[in-house]
């Protein structure tokens, strides 16, 4: 039941206060396993703490098999930068407030299924039988750097049914918080259902022109999007990568 991968990255416009958004797709023993993030900073800091979470997962993602130890090492990895950072030996205090990040970590096993955690980051959409819905943890979890507001049972992986003719966009804030010049939203939702027909490129690229269309052409934060097609098909591994 092989499944096809795409992915999108818009830069905002020179002089814009950006933050680091952060994206990959790694395929692994257990399924293709991705991370989407967005460091609420912005500057070097911001790159740092990409950086950091970026490099913590491609670290972890080949050996461990539980998808919650996966993220509890991006935001541990986080954490012991940020000591270091208070430490001075790193770019002082300002380097630590600049640590807060969402992310959302998602597997794609060989089954009709998707498994995601989800650390205060923009809500993954599923486009399946003709409708579009937003896919709303079970426990809420905040972002990396303010992990004392996590209590109570261990983080659980929430799971989803992903059967063929599926399609599931993974995304940065910078798409939905895109506003036109009456200061409105971009409707992601009502943009994935119109072009629900589209394939996996065209989607993309119509995509990436509405967002240029409603923001006039003016981002003021990055853009990063993850796309994937659960297909009819023989094999047991996902094909293809980001393009």
């Amino acid at each position: 039941m092989p499944d096809r991968l795409g992915s999108m990255y818009l830069a905002a416009e020179t002089g814009a206060q950006i933050g680091g958004d952060l994206y990959d797709v790694v395929q692994t023993r257990y399924g293709v396993r991705m991370i989407v993030g967005d460091v609420r900073g912005k500057g070097l800091p911001a790159v740092r703490a990409a950086a950091v979470v970026l490099g913590a997962f491609r670290e972890v993602v080949h050996y461990e098999d539980d998808l919650a130890e996966v993220i509890n090492h991006c935001g541990e990895a986080l954490r012991r930068d940020a000591v270091v950072a208070v430490a001075g030996v790193v770019g002082g205090d300002d380097a630590l407030l600049e640590g807060f990040v969402t992310a959302l970590v998602a597997q794609i096993p060989d089954s009709p299924h998707f498994e995601t955690i989800n650390r205060g980051h923009p809500l993954p959409l599923l486009l399946s039988n003709g409708t579009v819905r937003p896919l709303m943890p079970t426990v809420p979890l905040p972002p990396f750097g303010i992990e004392e507001f996590i209590s109570g049972p261990p983080v659980l992986t929430d799971s989803y049914p992903f059967a063929p003719g599926d399609r599931l966009l993974l995304y940065t804030d910078g798409v939905i918080e895109a506003r036109d010049w009456d200061d409105t939203f971009f409707d992601l939702p009502e943009a994935m259902m119109a072009m629900r027909d589209h394939t996996r490129q065209a989607f993309l690229e119509g995509l990436r022109q509405a967002l240029l269309r409603h923001a006039q052409s003016r981002l003021a934060d990055d853009v990063a999007v993850i796309l994937v097609d659960r297909c009819e098909g023989e094999g047991h591994q996902p094909t293809g990568g980001p393009t």
